[in-house]
């Protein structure tokens, strides 16, 4: 999955950080790209670790999920670790979640490409 996520950066030209968490949120790899912007290290760990937690991908999941709700609007940022940027990908096998991916380095949007790549492999559509 490190490779996968790695292989799509270099086919978008972006230098990105790589995170994988299993669902207690304990990291169980990573690898950052030369050039990779030192903060994306933080980054991808925080939106593994989210995205493991909640079972539900970091970015528009998450945006639709507080919006319209004031309370939440503004709540969820005091969470320790909460980060609302695409590219935290839950991994899901057979039914149950296993853990997550968190990308960073690019806009969200692009690390969300990078992540969905990796991610895909669970279910066998990425060679």
């Amino acid at each position: 999955m490190l490779n996968a996520a790695m292989q799509k950066a270099n086919e978008i030209g972006l230098a990105i950080s790589v995170c994988i968490v299993d669902e207690g949120g304990l990291e169980k790899g990573f690898i950052r790209m030369d050039g990779a912007p030192l903060i994306s290290v933080e980054t991808s760990k925080k939106k593994a670790v989210l995205a493991a937690g909640f079972g539900m991908a970091t970015g528009t999941p998450w945006h639709e999920f507080v919006q319209g709700d004031p309370i939440l609007q503004k709540g969820v940022h005091d969470l320790p670790g909460f980060i609302l940027l695409g590219g935290g990908v839950p991994l899901y096998w057979q039914g149950s979640l296993i853990g997550a991916i968190g990308v960073s380095g690019g806009h969200y949007k692009m690390d969300e490409i990078c992540a969905n790549a990796a991610s895909e492999i669970l279910s066998g559509t990425n060679d």
